[in-house]
């Protein structure tokens, strides 16, 4: 990407990935290469990507599939689920029909009885990812990701050494360190960017087959949006609203323009699109190279962990980093363990960290736009 380009135009591209990769992956398979795709912020990539595989997320986020899903599933299901078994049913998603392998993790209750049934029409892996963060539940962490190594050895005919996982680690925290560098923009206030357009590029990049191509892209694009804001370049001050809640990306964007088209901005998002999956890097040094990505994976602060103090860790963090003027919490309709986690981050936002909190329950459709536009404007109102 050139860095003489306007950045609307980047951001754009950076918005097009997705799409754009559907004819990349179809590529990619008529190469030879291996596909992997996976639905979860805790599949660890670099085993995959040591074999020589690409990697992609499944997770869909729009309706369009649901009602196929919902001659299976229950109506009263989390949309993200009804919408990835949906198109993973009707072969409409390509990263899912190219992929190779999906990669399941026991999560939450509603995925693992999903990959049950994605499993009659699809090779499906299924880590057994612990809902606790103590030593007994990263030696299984451990063992569930050297168990991955050893499927994906037998599956494709492969080796794969310990040197190959440290090159991949040494990729993927290279791209994870130039995407924190373009998050970390947003400290200026006023900022530069709006926070639709660094979503954008944070959501974008998960759909770049070659992990090599991320940091000189993004710096680029860092060095770009500095140099315009030292000259003078940038939003005026309005409210910032850290979001936080289940992933977003799709139909739920629209909870990002609820925030920006009624007078705050997005500074910083702590889903799983955001800063929780960047936020920490695979320790390089750690001889034990297994161990280094239990570590760094298992520590990921998901409302499925029972207690889950690295995900207020993390919320504290960049509430205090980026001068948060209000936190909003989105939650997915009968996504059980966000919806319950709620209450505990509310309590913690309002009483710990003395700012406001506001929770909105959404699904995929586009009827609730004009509800969440008078919540989110009344919140920031008030701010």
């Amino acid at each position: 990407m050139e860095l003489i380009k306007d950045l609307p135009e980047v951001f754009e591209e950076f918005a097009e990935q997705r799409k754009n990769s559907f004819l990349g992956v179809k590529k990619l398979k008529e190469q030879g290469v291996p596909i992997v795709g996976a639905y979860c912020t805790y599949f660890p990539q670099e085993i995959a990507m040591a074999m020589g595989a690409a990697t992609v997320g499944l997770c869909s986020t729009s309706d369009e599939t649901i009602p196929d899903a919902e001659r299976d599933l229950p109506k009263n299901l989390c949309p993200l689920i009804k919408s990835s078994y949906g198109f993973a049913k009707t072969e409409k998603c390509p990263f899912f029909y190219f992929s190779d392998v999906v990669v399941g993790e026991t999560t939450c209750d509603g995925k693992k009885k999903m990959y049950e049934y994605m499993s009659q029409f699809k090779d499906v892996f299924i880590m057994e990812l612990p809902n606790t963060q103590g030593p007994e539940a990263l030696k299984l962490w451990k063992s569930e990701i050297i168990r991955f190594k050893e499927y994906l050895e037998k599956k494709f005919d492969v080796t794969i050494t310990e040197d190959e996982i440290r090159d991949a680690i040494r990729v993927n925290n290279a791209g994870r360190a130039s995407l924190k560098h373009l998050y970390e923009v947003m400290k200026n206030d006023p900022v530069p960017i709006t926070g639709h357009d660094l979503f954008k590029v944070l959501y974008g990049s998960t759909f770049k087959f070659d992990r090599k191509e991320i940091p000189g892209e993004v710096d680029a694009l860092v060095e770009k949006i500095k140099k315009e804001y030292a000259d003078g370049k940038m939003l005026e001050k309005k409210p910032r609203i850290l979001i936080s809640g289940c992933p977003i990306g799709g139909a739920t964007e629209k909870v990002i323009d609820a925030v920006e088209q009624n007078g705050g901005v997005v500074v910083t998002f702590e889903n799983c699109s955001g800063a929780k999956s960047i936020d920490k890097l695979v320790d390089e040094d750690n001889p034990d190279v297994y161990q280094a990505l239990a570590e760094r994976y298992l520590n990921i602060g998901c409302s499925v962990m029972t207690p889950n103090p690295n995900r207020l860790e993390l919320l504290g963090r960049l509430i205090d980093e980026y001068k948060v003027d209000g936190v909003v919490e989105m939650t997915l309709q009968a996504c059980h363990t966000y919806n319950v986690e709620a209450f505990g981050i509310r309590k913690f936002v309002n009483e710990e960290k003395g700012i406001p909190y506001i929770n909105v329950e959404t699904d995929y459709s586009q009827a609730d736009i004009g509800q969440l536009n008078t919540r989110i404007a009344a919140f920031i109102e008030m701010l």
